[in-house]
């Protein structure tokens, strides 16, 4: 089975790719202003993957995802406002202010868990799996999860336990270590892995796998809407390993704007892309890569202008919005305390 995505849909994953965008470098900014300090990590040239995956998912099925989790939220559906007051820690946050930016989570929109433990979020997905297998309404639990997290134990446990039970489980591996620095340059620990094609590791217990290219919305879109129609059908978990090159700005410890604000006149040719980034631009970028296809259409330049105008204003009402709410009262500090 092959989709099609026809041209309105493709506007309005590209505005779902533009609202993370936006979001994220409006995040560093709200960094650099000393708002808060806690470490976050950026989804920037990942968008393609988790909106397409996001684009396949219904009412009713559930998620896991990790640190760099906030264009999984923001795909799914999650107000950019609650978003960024939860990262700035305030009492209108998605979680209270509680959570913070590493464990962002909406568990209205089916999200059962962020972890910022490495591999945390794949036997939650497992049992979130399961429980959609004992309901019989036809969900599935979908894992988002970086390659790195193919070296904790965990991960061979949980693909071991979802084919033997055949649960209707998309195990979505992000693998964003290609143009990664590693610890030699001073960023962090690329994926160190005996097996030299991530595919081998679930087909080992007999999970169907495939990879993509994570840039492509239109090729994540059909691998992901294979995969879920398989789960619902009951034939088990599917692996899918969408494949992105590493966002310079996401090398060092601590993200950085190495790129700037994104430019979509690189995408309608009133831009030129040249210097050191002139590759990413030119061929890494989803979000500069989707725009360029749609601004070709009848009237596409002048839509992509509007569209870019409304997601900014939309962001700068989320900002401002998160700025506004207060802090959480000293007295609520034990609250949802357990011991």
């Amino acid at each position: 089975m092959t989709t099609s995505l026809d041209l309105d849909r493709k506007w309005r994953m590209l505005e779902d790719m533009l609202v993370i965008r936006r979001f994220e470098e409006a995040l560093i900014g709200l960094y650099r202003e000393g708002h808060f300090t806690s470490h976050y990590h950026l989804y920037i040239g990942q968008e393609a993957t988790g909106v397409a995956v996001m684009a396949c998912l219904g009412e009713g099925d559930l998620a896991t995802t990790t640190h760099r989790n906030h264009g999984h939220l923001l795909a799914r559906g999650a107000d950019p406002g609650r978003a960024f007051a939860e990262i700035l820690g305030r009492v209108d946050g998605l979680n209270g202010g509680r959570g913070g930016t590493i464990h962002l989570c909406d568990p209205a929109l089916g999200f059962l868990s962020t972890s910022g433990v490495v591999g945390g979020c794949i036997g939650l997905a497992v049992g979130g799996g399961y429980a959609c297998r004992l309901r019989g309404e036809g969900k599935v639990s979908v894992a988002f999860f970086g390659d790195g997290a193919l070296e904790e134990g965990v991960s061979f446990e949980a693909l071991n336990m979802a084919a033997l039970w055949r649960l209707p489980v998309v195990f979505l591996c992000e693998n964003n270590s290609p143009g990664a620095w590693g610890q030699a340059r001073g960023g962090y620990p690329s994926l160190i892995h005996a097996s030299e094609d991530l595919l081998s590791i679930p087909r080992s217990v007999g999970i169907e796998a495939l990879k993509v290219d994570g840039t492509d919305v239109d090729a994540v879109h059909d691998a992901c809407t294979r995969a879920v129609a398989r789960c619902r059908q009951g034939q088990g978990p599917v692996f899918v390993e969408a494949v992105t090159h590493r966002w310079a700005g996401s090398n060092p410890l601590w993200p950085d704007l190495v790129t700037g604000a994104t430019d979509l006149r690189m995408a309608t040719g009133e831009a030129a892309t040249e210097g050191e980034h002139r590759d990413w631009w030119e061929r890494q970028d989803p979000v500069l890569r989707l725009s360029r296809e749609l601004a070709a259409t009848a009237g596409g330049v002048q839509r992509l202008e509007a569209l870019d105008r409304r997601v900014a204003e939309r962001i700068e009402a989320a900002r401002s919005f998160a700025l506004a709410s207060p802090f959480p009262e000293g007295a609520t500090a034990l609250d949802q305390v357990f011991a």
